[in-house]
């Protein structure tokens, strides 16, 4: 008697879900075998942030906007929330940044990962994903993250983290994320992190091919001020405000601030740098050959954000909420891993995870 077809279908909770990155790549991501479909869809989820909720709704959840619930996780009652088949979790990464003060786990946002934790005991998901920033391996160090790993375990989890480098798997950027993956302990599931040789792909191909169309949402170009455009025309392309050569008058008056992206130009060439979610004069990513900022719509582009993706709010909003997401297409080739475990395909795969060390890994099937 033939196997019998099934879809199997993934619900997903969000918490600190920004404007849908994480969202976007994990509903587009799809794994199929015999005839059998393995999917991800919306369940809810919560931000704090009034824009970056209204951004989610419109482009992730249209026709269940109440869904999303826009409140601070500390408010939250998951008892009165829908049941989930799996959790996302981008916790604020303000306190392990490597731009940020670094204030690790006695910071602010430090604490925020529990409420992550206390939702995986409460909803017992079948997978969760965590993701935060590479700064999380050595905040307080190393205690912070040893921590964390040991209460993702202790909740029922085999867990997989990896430093993951969005650049190699097609994403026009150099970004850097732990992405922590859990598969709840009584399931007969192995997750192993995804190898994507994929070429890189240039931040020139990823603006250009195809070209922007100039009524594209989010596509409003930044006033520049006459010094600074003169200052960008002796920076190269590549270059920042530090390492090109300029005349004494355009050269910025800044004591031990050094920061590569200060004024950096993008390489045609390579990927993006890392595009960030806020940073004063300086920091907005800069074309190669204009003399000018990215728009925010370029931005989503290096973010992989397909430019149907409308982001809600002013334009220093819209730019925040691009440089704190995860890129959909990251999110979506580990998602459809995540998914290909579960359907028991096999995929190529990285054979030893050697970010981690070996007792580092045993934490994490404790």
């Amino acid at each position: 008697m033939p196997k019998q077809k099934k879809n199997v279908v993934f619900k997903l909770g969000e918490l600190f879900c920004g404007p849908g990155g994480i969202a976007l790549g994990a509903l587009s991501a799809l794994a199929e075998t015999k005839g059998s479909h393995y999917r991800i869809e919306h369940a809810w989820a919560s931000d704090y942030d009034k824009d970056t909720c209204d951004t989610y709704k419109k482009n992730i959840c249209p026709d269940s906007k109440g869904s999303v619930f826009c409140k601070d996780v500390r408010e939250l009652s998951f008892k009165n929330m829908p049941p989930i088949d799996a959790l996302a979790f981008g916790f604020p990464c303000n306190d392990f940044s490597l731009v940020g003060e670094k204030k690790g786990i006695d910071g602010a946002f430090g604490p925020l990962y529990s409420y992550g934790v206390k939702a995986l005991r409460h909803f017992k998901p079948k997978w969760f994903l965590a993701e935060n920033v590479g700064g999380l391996k050595t905040a307080n160090e190393g205690n912070t993250f040893n921590l964390i790993l040991q209460e993702l375990a202790e909740s029922g989890y085999n867990v997989t983290p990896h430093l993951y480098k969005f650049e190699q798997y097609g994403v026009p950027q150099t970004r850097h994320r732990i992405i922590i993956i859990g598969i709840r302990r009584d399931l007969d599931v192995e997750f192993k992190v995804p190898f994507a040789p994929t070429k890189p792909v240039s931040c020139k191909m990823a603006i250009e091919n195809p070209p922007i169309a100039k009524n594209a949402p989010n596509h409003e170009y930044t006033k520049m001020s006459d010094v600074v455009v003169k200052r960008l025309s002796y920076i190269k392309p590549g270059q920042n405000a530090f390492n090109a050569t300029l005349p004494k008058s355009l050269q910025l008056n800044v004591k031990g601030a050094t920061m590569s992206q200060i004024y950096r130009r993008l390489d045609p060439r390579k990927p993006s740098y890392t595009v960030t979610g806020s940073g004063g004069g300086g920091t907005h990513v800069y074309h190669w050959k204009e003399h000018r900022a990215l728009t925010n719509r370029e931005r989503a582009r290096i973010q992989t954000f397909p430019d149907s993706f409308v982001f809600s709010g002013s334009k220093e909003s819209a730019r925040k909420q691009i440089g704190m997401a995860v890129p959909p297409l990251g999110a979506k080739v580990i998602c459809e891993a995540v998914l290909k475990s579960f359907a028991g395909i096999p995929y190529p795969h990285i054979e030893q995870n050697l970010f981690f060390s070996i007792e580092e890994n045993k934490k994490c099937r404790a």
